[in-house]
């Protein structure tokens, strides 16, 4: 059983109040009580910007300026943190007619900051906001390396803490730097491990993608192993590793002339691990993801196979990248890089196979049959976590968490993990288990840090188990999205994030035992000079009963007792209130946004939302807050596609939007080549939840092809596209827009020409455009002169 909680929650005096709350009134008083809180933080932050101001309503200029702030980098003794700040301005500039060019490097700017964790001090790493990636402290925490873009590459180059001086890294003149690449320090601090290219594969690359693109000629066979967009989505693995000698200036290619999926370096700077893609041909099976795990040493010498093959196994290295384990056939395994070692056994059981396996089974009656079935079930686990040394391992199976002392053997389970007792019926109302998941381990293997995130409540917090005592405690739970959790090298500073309901994250470091909490990011300023939707998670249940989850964004100007024009933002499930700028764009203009969750069943997936989102509708209506005259539903990518089938099962939506959702499965069934056999296998086994090919059945790809049954839809409807779109094109709504012509319904249909998937993001008055459309849409049907109303029912459809 787990050890009992010691609940320390200092931080929170209303605590046991809050418990009493139920759960659709607990989180709104949590945004309420951390608002105040906000706006009195902000009033003490030296930003005259917002000062004496009363709060403004969100507006397009606010969703391109709003700040972000995102943690990049801790330093091993948590006194440093990288930080970099960026808007959506920063992102604009994209060309999308790049879209699968494995050497377009898509803008994003941002300044660097760098944030004393003591004072919460904050100065800029360089003068000008710029483009940087791959951010990693040296181990004694007095340089800093990362990857800068310089025109259309990334260079590397290290920032020294004490001067503030910066130096670039010169690399040989036909090499350049993978924009992929990953940066990593030996733990002498001596070596920078990276990945090149060639400087020809730039060249020889950008003309296999215009070649595909522009012709003249293309021709396409059969008889090639590799479609011809995949042969240019694997070019990207042509890469060397290589280990940057500081000092020196030089460059040590380690491995080269293989396709590399992943790498990575033992601490000591004597052993460089890498995957291989092995795929020989395109698979529609599995992807063609299969790959080999080797270690080479630097030294020099053949590389050792690891793993033969990687597919379906997952590996957890050791801090010092010595050790690893893995699971594979119901066994857990504990390996070296030690050369003639063999793995070891740590638990399950080798698969029984052949007459004789078959034979013992038979003999067994069904009472033994079935302990041995459990007994071999509560073998299996999967690896967590290593330590740095790989003397301990957490790993996982049905019953909980547990450390492995990976030289004996020994086993302690430290969290539990509710079962249900056998012949238990499964309860429809029973609440939803909360996740557990390992955060942090201290360097000294004494705490273990568990994160715990509630699936029915907005309730996060973060867990310390004490192996010595055997104790776990409670460090903070509250409902303000506590996550992104991090513990510095030596164990001395906790890093997190903490935003309450609808406001960006802001990025809080704490002592090891959270004493001490600091925040340090100050995007609240800005944000408490701004009045945002109140958000809340309701529950309601769709028409088979069953409980759903969904986010509710109150009108920025909420009234108690009015109704509102309110629209239901689709896709698949939803939980977490995230700050989303085009909902608060709509917030702030009188509407209120659901996000509703749906269960969507394989085979049969169109009905999920007509079963859900109606529902959700129903609930708003009763609760007197939504016009139930005044409905409207939009989504993006599979939230369009669902938004046309949904309208095509029922007229309670007054307006609709679909932002680059499909709308056609049989034509968008092997399309989008840029993308290789992802339309394929999406319907097949994937999101789609078709479940089987077009010509095993052919009437499920009708039957979720909006197109086909677009002489039931009466509701007004907006397409957005994207001409440059590679993953749903744009010729999708052209096939509604032009069907619904034809059958003399109101439609229209904006094709951004150089738009991409979703938002378009080429120009800043491409953005305002877009959210100007939607919410222009919204307001002729759902508040203007429109001449369409929405028939409304108490039923699911409506109709």
């Amino acid at each position: 059983m787990r050890p009992p909680v010691a609940k320390q929650c200092a931080r929170c005096e209303q605590r046991s109040r809050c418990q009493q709350r139920s759960a659709s009134q607990q989180p709104r008083y949590f945004t309420r009580v951390m608002g105040i809180l906000v706006i009195l933080a902000a009033a003490a932050w030296p930003d005259t910007s917002v000062a004496q101001q009363a709060p403004l309503l969100y507006s397009l200029e606010d969703y391109l300026d709003a700040p972000t702030t995102r943690p990049a980098a801790l330093s091993p003794d948590g006194r440093w943190l990288v930080v970099t700040r960026a808007t959506a301005r920063d992102r604009v500039g994209v060309d999308n007619a790049r879209s699968g060019d494995p050497t377009y490097i898509s803008p994003s700017t941002a300044r660097v900051l760098l944030v004393d964790t003591r004072t919460g001090e904050e100065r800029p790493l360089f003068q000008d906001p710029a483009q940087v990636r791959a951010l990693a402290w040296s181990p004694d925490g007095g340089r800093l390396a990362y990857m800068e873009r310089q025109d259309d590459v990334y260079v590397p180059a290290i920032w020294e803490r004490a001067s503030g001086r910066v130096r670039r890294l010169s690399l040989p003149a036909d090499r350049v730097l993978d924009s992929s690449s990953s940066l990593e320090w030996s733990a002498d601090g001596a070596r920078l491990l990276m990945a090149v290219r060639p400087r020809e594969w730039l060249g020889r690359t950008a003309a296999a993608f215009d070649h595909l693109v522009r012709g003249p000629v293309v021709v396409l066979s059969s008889e090639t192993p590799f479609l011809a967009w995949d042969n240019v989505r694997r070019l990207p693995l042509e890469r060397t590793v290589a280990l940057y000698d500081v000092a020196e200036g030089r460059l040590l290619e380690v491995v080269s002339g293989r396709l590399l999926r992943s790498y990575g370096m033992s601490a000591d700077g004597e052993h460089v691990r890498f995957s291989e893609d092995r795929a020989e041909a395109t698979s529609y099976v599995s992807g063609g993801s299969s790959s080999r795990l080797y270690v080479q040493p630097v030294a020099g010498g053949e590389p050792r196979v690891l793993l033969e093959e990687e597919r379906g196994v997952t590996v957890r290295w050791s801090g010092d990248g010595l050790r690893y384990a893995y699971s594979r056939d119901g066994q857990l395994f504990l390996a070296s890089l030690e050369e003639g070692a063999e793995p070891r056994r740590l638990a399950g059981e080798a698969p029984r196979r052949g007459a004789a396996a078959d034979s013992a089974a038979e003999a067994m009656d069904s009472t033994a049959r079935a302990a041995e079935q459990e007994r071999r079930r509560l073998e299996r686990f999967s690896p967590v976590r290593l330590n740095r040394d790989g003397s301990l391992l957490i790993a996982s199976n049905s019953q909980g968490l547990w450390v492995f002392d990976t030289a004996s053997g020994e086993r302690t389970r430290f969290h539990d993990e509710p079962e249900e007792e056998e012949g238990e019926e499964e309860d429809p109302d029973a609440p939803p288990r909360p996740r557990w998941s390992v955060a942090a381990w201290s360097p000294d293997d004494r705490y273990i840090y568990l994160s715990y995130a509630s699936r029915e409540a907005w309730d996060n917090g973060l867990y310390r188990h004490d192996r010595q005592s055997g104790r776990t405690d409670e460090l903070v739970r509250d409902g303000r999205g506590l996550g992104g959790w991090q513990l510095s090298e030596d164990g001395s500073t906790l890093l997190f994030t903490a935003g309450m309901p609808n406001r960006p994250g802001e990025i809080h470091v704490a002592e090891a035992d959270f004493s001490a909490v600091r925040a340090l990011s100050s995007n609240g300023a800005w944000f408490a000079g701004h009045r945002l939707a109140d958000a809340e998670l309701i529950r309601y249940r769709d028409v088979d009963g069953r409980l759903q989850n969904g986010v509710l964004y109150y009108p920025a100007e909420y009234q108690n007792g009015q109704r509102y024009p309110t629209v239901f933002l689709v896709y698949e499930d939803y939980f977490n209130p995230s700050f989303n700028g085009t909902i608060n764009y709509l917030t702030a203009n009188g509407y209120a946004v659901l996000q509703p969750s749906v269960a969507l069943e394989e085979g049969y997936p169109g009905e999920g939302w007509l079963k859900g989102v109606t529902a959700a509708a129903n609930a708003l209506i009763e609760r007197g807050l939504a016009d139930p005259q005044k409905l409207g539903v939009y989504g993006t990518s599979y939230g369009g596609y669902a938004t046309n089938l949904l309208i095509t099962q029922t007229k309670r939506f007054a307006a609709a939007i679909n932002i680059s959702g499909k709308v056609n499965m049989v034509s968008f069934y092997t399309d989008s080549p840029r993308l290789g056999v992802r339309n394929v296998t999406a319907p097949e086994r994937g999101q789609d939840r078709i479940g089987a090919s077009l010509w095993e059945q052919p009437h499920k790809y009708l039957a979720h092809s909006a197109v086909m049954f677009a002489d039931r839809i009466e509701t007004p409807l907006l397409l957005m596209t994207g001409e440059q779109d590679s993953n749903v094109p744009a010729r999708q709504a052209m096939e509604m827009y032009y069907a619904l012509r034809r059958l003399g319904r109101p439609v229209e249909w904006v094709n951004y020409m150089n738009g991409g998937h979703g938002m378009p993001r080429s120009t800043v008055e491409e953005i305002v455009d877009y959210h100007e459309r939607i919410l222009g849409w919204f307001d002729r049907w759902l508040k203007g002169n429109g001449e369409r109303v929405a028939e409304h029912s108490g039923t699911a459809g409506g109709r």
